[in-house]
């Protein structure tokens, strides 16, 4: 079985050195479409409103076969409404 390396970048690249066996090209497409999200989840909270995260997919010779990415973008819109106080 093939060894997929998942690399991952949310302003800092996370190299995978161990990899992960993958029956083939798209059951690593599709780990890393379970993974990058649940990635994030953990990173957005303390990361702010503006936050891209790339992940990488590498096979054995080190060539990348497929990369995905995923934004967050956050914005405040209404500000008075948020500090007002019933009355």
């Amino acid at each position: 079985m093939p060894r997929y390396f998942f690399d991952f970048d949310d302003g800092e690249a996370h190299r995978d050195d161990h990899g992960t066996q993958c029956a083939d090209l798209e059951a690593a497409r599709r780990e890393a479409m379970l993974t990058l999200p649940e990635i994030a989840r953990f990173a957005i909270p303390s990361g702010g409103d503006d936050q891209a995260f790339t992940m990488s997919i590498r096979d054995e010779s080190g060539a990348v076969v497929y990369t995905a990415s995923l934004t967050f973008a956050g914005l405040t819109v209404n500000r008075e409404a948020e500090s007002a106080s019933p009355t």
